[in-house]
């Protein structure tokens, strides 16, 4: 009877191995699109890049492409002014979208919905003629100017076009959207009960927001700040026409260097730091999660 149970066992062990082997090569073939797909489209254009980034402008070997941004002014400059525009941008948003994805979370079906509209209806209007919208908004003699020096609150048109700020402006109305969504799905998934359970234990609306509604909407707010972020890194149209020239982030100075020098182990060089710095914000972002997740 033992032999006959050994056998039983090892039969079962060799049809599971068998069937785990079956399905491993399924999910392989199904997924094998999506692969070859990621591998044509983002791997060897980015392995090219970086194969490019190796070389001067003669063809020849040098890592004076990586050297120049460490030690060179202007592109010291770039960089810097790249990172402190995307996180003001991102502090902009989150101030702006949080309270617009709490109403929205807190708003009838209703009034929800025309909210969700609200916010995605200029999502589906192309960037460009978002832009030239917001730059004839925002000229001297344009209607917000026209609206200031009339209640007195300016004696003369600001300047908001042409500067940092006008980019700003720009670039944190497109964001918008990539934050109000994620924070409204985190606030919908919040349980009433433990506001109401706040409450029946003393705690007043504003300390129930603060110590229980807040904190379990954090993951949504985390991930658009993240995905503001790292998308504000690679913007391009909106600070090239509302900065009028003053404004120079990674990707304008890329594709200058491409198109005016042109100098394709520079471009190559910035766009290998930049896809780099974003693969180390989002390691550390999970990392972060990773060790919220343990320590809840």
């Amino acid at each position: 009877m033992s032999d006959i149970a050994v056998s039983d066992g090892s039969g079962n062990s060799d049809g599971l191995k068998t069937d785990a082997r079956r399905e491993g090569l399924w999910m392989l073939a199904i997924t094998f699109p999506a692969v070859l797909l990621i591998t044509l489209v983002v791997l060897l254009p980015m392995s090219w890049l970086s194969w490019l980034s190796l070389f001067d402008e003669n063809g020849a070997f040098t890592l004076q492409n990586y050297a120049r941004l460490a030690v060179s002014g202007p592109y010291v400059n770039i960089l810097i002014n790249t990172f402190i525009i995307s996180f003001a941008v991102t502090l902009l948003v989150g101030v702006l979208g949080y309270p617009i994805a709490y109403l929205m979370a807190q708003s009838s079906p209703k009034v929800t919905s025309l909210l969700v509209t609200a916010v995605l209806l200029p999502y589906w209007t192309p960037v460009l003629v978002r832009t030239y919208g917001w730059m004839a908004i925002l000229q001297r003699n344009g209607p917000l100017n026209d609206v200031l020096v009339a209640f007195g609150l300016v004696n003369e048109p600001v300047e908001f076009l042409y500067h940092t700020s006008g980019a700003i402006i720009g670039m944190t109305q497109i964001m918008l959207p990539y934050l109000i969504i994620p924070v409204y799905i985190a606030l919908r998934g919040v349980d009433k009960d433990y506001l109401k359970a706040a409450a029946g234990l003393g705690a007043s609306p504003i300390v129930a927001f603060w110590r229980i509604y807040f904190p379990l909407s954090l993951p949504g707010f985390a991930a658009g700040a993240l995905l503001v972020f790292i998308l504000s890194l690679g913007f391009y149209v909106v600070p090239a026409l509302m900065g009028g020239g003053k404004v120079t982030m990674i990707a304008m100075r890329i594709e200058r260097s491409v198109m005016v020098y042109p100098n394709w182990g520079a471009a190559s060089a910035l766009a290998v730091v930049l896809l780099v710095v974003t693969l180390l914000l989002l390691a550390i972002s999970m990392r972060i999660a990773r060790l919220g997740g343990n320590f809840r």
